[in-house]
C-alpha cells in the first residue's frame, strides 16, 4: 500500500469521522491520556482544597478520556504520513491547539481555581506527549486494531521508547531536517 500524504489522511478523516475516528477511538490513548492530565489538574490545584483539587481532576479525566481517543486516532492514521515534517506539525501544534481550547474553556466554565497553572502544566506536557505519541505509535506502541498489539506490551516497552526519542529529539537539535 502506497504511503498517504498528509492532505490526503486529513480528507480521509472528514469524509468519513464515523470509520476513521469513531470506529477506531483510540482507547489506549484515551485511558493513559485521561489517567496522567487528571493527575496533573489534581496536583496544580491541591493547593485550593482537596475538594477543589478532585473536581478539577473529575472533570479533566471525564472530558479527556473521552476527546484522547479521537485524538489518539488522528495520530495514529498520520503516523505513516508523509511528509513527516507536515505530520509532526499537526499531531505538535494543530492538535494541541484544539485540545487546549477545549481543556480551558471546560475549566474556566467550571470555575477551576488553579486554572493559569493547570493549563501552563498541561500544555508543557502536551508539547513533549504529542510527540512522544507520534514517535511511539510509528514504531508500533499505542496502536489499536489489526496492527496493534495488547497495552502491557507497549507499557513493557516505554523505558525503550523514552530512551529512544530523547535521543531522537537531541538528533532534532542537531538536525532539523530529520522531522
Amino acid at each position: 500500500m502506497p504511503t498517504e500524504t498528509v492532505p490526503e489522511v486529513l480528507r480521509r478523516l472528514v469524509r468519513d469521522p464515523w470509520r476513521n475516528l469513531v470506529l477506531r477511538w483510540n482507547w489506549k490513548s484515551a485511558t493513559t491520556s485521561a489517567l496522567i492530565r487528571a493527575t496533573i489538574f489534581f496536583f496544580a490545584n491541591l493547593s485550593a482544597g482537596r475538594a477543589e483539587a478532585m473536581g478539577a481532576m473529575e472533570a479533566e479525566f471525564l472530558w479527556r478520556f473521552a476527546v484522547a481517543g479521537f485524538v489518539g486516532s488522528v495520530i495514529q492514521s498520520l503516523r505513516k504520513a508523509q511528509p513527516l515534517w507536515q505530520a509532526t506539525l499537526v499531531t505538535s501544534l494543530a492538535l494541541p491547539l484544539l485540545n487546549h481550547t477545549i481543556e480551558f474553556t471546560i475549566h474556566w466554565l467550571r470555575g477551576t481555581p488553579k486554572l493559569f497553572a493547570s493549563i501552563v502544566t498541561s500544555v508543557c506536557f502536551t508539547a513533549v506527549a504529542m510527540l512522544f505519541n507520534a514517535y511511539a505509535m510509528r514504531r508500533g506502541a499505542m496502536i489499536i486494531g489489526a496492527e496493534g498489539r495488547p497495552l502491557w506490551r507497549d507499557l513493557a516497552d516505554m523505558p525503550k521508547l523514552m530512551w529512544g526519542f530523547i535521543l531522537w529529539l537531541l538528533r532534532i537539535q542537531r538536525s532539523p531536517q530529520s522531522l
